[in-house]
């Protein structure tokens, strides 16, 4: 999980998209639970944005150098696919 230190190499800003009651935000709920510590206390100057609205789909957005972004969808997946898509958010060379 050397990665996670890594963040704020790579990324410049990263969003989290979620629903605040519906199930299929309830994965990604429980990832910002157990990792938003985790995440933050690497990664203290990076912009960690986590945006609440009511049925929306959640998504993973990565602000990267010159404005560029990706983006990945998150409805349907465990924690640990969550966790991958952040890995690989972190890993693109934008």
């Amino acid at each position: 999980m050397a990665w996670r230190g890594q963040l704020s190499r790579n990324i410049k800003e990263l969003r989290i998209l979620l629903c605040q009651s519906s199930p299929s935000s309830s994965s990604t709920r429980a990832f910002i639970e157990k990792n938003y510590k985790t995440l933050k206390t690497s990664n203290p100057k990076l912009p960690i944005l986590i945006r609440e609205s009511s049925g929306i789909e959640p998504q993973l957005w990565a602000r990267y150098d010159m404005g560029v972004e990706k983006g990945v969808r998150l409805e349907g997946l465990s924690e640990a696919q969550i966790s991958k898509a952040l890995e690989d958010l972190v890993s693109v060379k934008a």
